[in-house]
């Protein structure tokens, strides 16, 4: 059987911009997961996939000078670059590892993939739920359910994630591997600089940096729980889990209250689990940047919407006006019209200003 582990790998992440060159000890974070990777004793091969983008030349090279295997492959369908790249090196099982997990753990996935050959399974996660902590992620699967899902994903998240329509499709035979105790509220994860921060300290607490692995780990969470709290405050898979609250924490950053309407903030609707973003909203419904439907019995866009959403009237006027032009240096006849009508409904007013 042919074992392949499949790296995602990227220069351009949003949140950290090329994070996987950043040194952990004498070794980039991206040398350093291969490093972890090759220790197991069931993976046949090993392959990095990346963009083929001209921004990411710098890392194939860096990964060229390791000798490692490489695919190029699209950048926003990453399960098209994944299909490729398993169908390329004629891979049964896939392992799947993305590059911000500094501590991933060859036992782990030696476990992993024996379940998914045992227990005879489509699909093995030990993140859904999760009880290891952020960064111990790990995904195995067969090759006919990526070519499956491969066929079947339409959803943008889909594309970018993977894995999703193999976990919630119900199409396939899945399990999770669970730790004996819940560690998920620890992270071991990169997204940001802090994390990073957060990880070299770890790192350099090990004297013997090659037996860094889940027990040793696991040990120092039970006995030195307080080494673990610089990070917590981020919260686990943010994209995976809401796109939408994943860029109301970038907006924070840039905006003053994070947007323009206190009527709007999510904190006053659910906290951490609110979409926050639409992507498009017709009649009563909205959907989120993940495409979620919604009904909305909220605001209806903050009390402007009693006709609903994109209603086809108003849209048809408004295209017409789009056609004929929406702003010139003359006037518009229809603010004549307007200001009679605003009179007519409002008799003690006897002119109008639009400002």
């Amino acid at each position: 059987m042919n074992i392949t582990c499949i790296i995602q790998a990227r220069l351009g992440s949003k949140r950290f911009p090329k994070k996987i060159f950043k040194k952990i000890g004498n070794k980039s974070l991206i040398e350093l997961i291969i490093d972890r990777v090759q220790l197991s004793k069931k993976i046949n091969q090993l392959v990095v996939a990346i963009p083929q983008k001209k921004s990411d030349d710098k890392l194939y090279n860096h990964l060229k000078e390791l000798n490692i295997k490489i695919f190029r492959g699209s950048e926003n369908n990453v399960l098209k670059r994944f299909y490729e790249t398993a169908k390329k090196f004629k891979s049964d099982l896939i392992v799947r590892i993305t590059s911000d997990c500094p501590f991933v753990d060859h036992n782990i996935i030696d476990k992993m993939i024996k379940l998914i050959i045992d227990k005879k399974k489509d699909y093995v996660t030990n993140a859904s739920p999760p009880s290891f902590p952020d960064g111990l992620d790990v995904e195995v699967f067969n090759f006919k359910s990526l070519t499956k899902t491969y066929l079947s994903a339409k959803k943008k998240y889909e594309l970018e994630h993977v894995t999703p329509y193999m976990r919630t499709s119900g199409k396939f035979n899945t399990l999770n591997y669970a730790c004996d105790r819940n560690f998920s509220n620890f992270r071991l994860t990169i997204d940001e600089k802090k994390d990073l921060n957060f990880v070299k300290k770890i790192y350099s607490s090990f004297k013997n940096k090659k037996k860094i692995g889940w027990p040793e780990l696991r040990k120092m969470m039970i006995e030195s729980p307080g080494k673990f709290e610089e990070n917590k405050s981020i919260m686990r898979n943010l994209r995976s889990k809401n796109i939408g609250q994943e860029l109301w924490n970038k907006a924070k950053k840039v905006i003053p209250g994070g947007n323009m309407l206190l009527s709007k903030r999510p904190e006053l609707f659910l906290p951490d689990r609110w979409p926050v973003y639409y992507s498009k909203a017709k009649g009563c419904h909205i959907w989120d940047l993940s495409g979620k439907k919604f009904i909305d019995m909220s605001y209806m866009g903050v009390g402007t919407n009693i006709l609903g959403y994109s209603n086809s009237l108003v849209n048809k006027s408004v295209y017409k006006a789009i056609s004929n032009s929406n702003v010139s240096t003359l006037n518009c006849s229809e603010e004549v019209k307007l200001a009679e009508k605003l009179i007519n409904i409002h008799p003690w007013a006897e002119m109008v200003k639009f400002a």
